[in-house]
């Protein structure tokens, strides 16, 4: 609960900061500021990162409900780059084509990895989505953005272990 209300601060946060000075995101698709604020593409991927990590850390710990939880808040998120990024300045793959052709599938894949409590698919199922990831990078013209399966924990306030029964 502590990590959903911090990350609500730093949202809120940015929105006041943002308000305050004047700065307007303007998406390269079809929503316009003056509906509201709108994040960037960058913190949006950012934010899919961070879901990314500790998607890892939860499936690695065997605690499938945090696993399963983070793998829909992927699915979200992804979601809402197509919603409000269809298209990135001259990106050859629009982000609203690339991620359905390239991630969907390894996203769905490791939650049936979750939804068996399968360690070992699990762990296949997550290199698959961070290649498709890398892949989708690749074809919008962000292959200097990779991303790898993490080594430590950026996390240390949270436990991924699953609670004792």
């Amino acid at each position: 609960m502590r990590y959903v209300e911090g990350h609500l601060l730093v949202l809120g946060l940015t929105i006041l900061l943002a308000a305050a000075c004047g700065r307007t995101s303007q998406p390269s698709g079809t929503a316009s500021a003056s509906e509201g604020f709108v994040p960037g593409l960058g913190e949006l991927m950012s934010l899919q990162q961070m879901r990314h990590v500790k998607l890892w850390f939860a499936g690695h710990a065997a605690n499938w409900e945090l696993a399963a939880y983070e793998v829909d808040e992927l699915g979200e998120g992804f979601d809402d780059i197509m919603t409000f990024h269809p298209t990135h300045k001259e990106s050859p793959v629009a982000p609203k084509d690339a991620i359905p052709r390239m991630v969907s599938q390894p996203l769905a894949d490791v939650r049936t990895a979750i939804s068996r409590k399968d360690a070992a698919d699990f762990s296949q199922a997550y290199d698959a989505l961070t290649a498709a990831c890398n892949n989708c990078h690749q074809a919008t013209n962000f292959g200097f953005n990779r991303i790898q399966r993490p080594d430590s924990n950026p996390y240390p306030n949270q436990i991924f272990a699953p609670p004792r029964q």
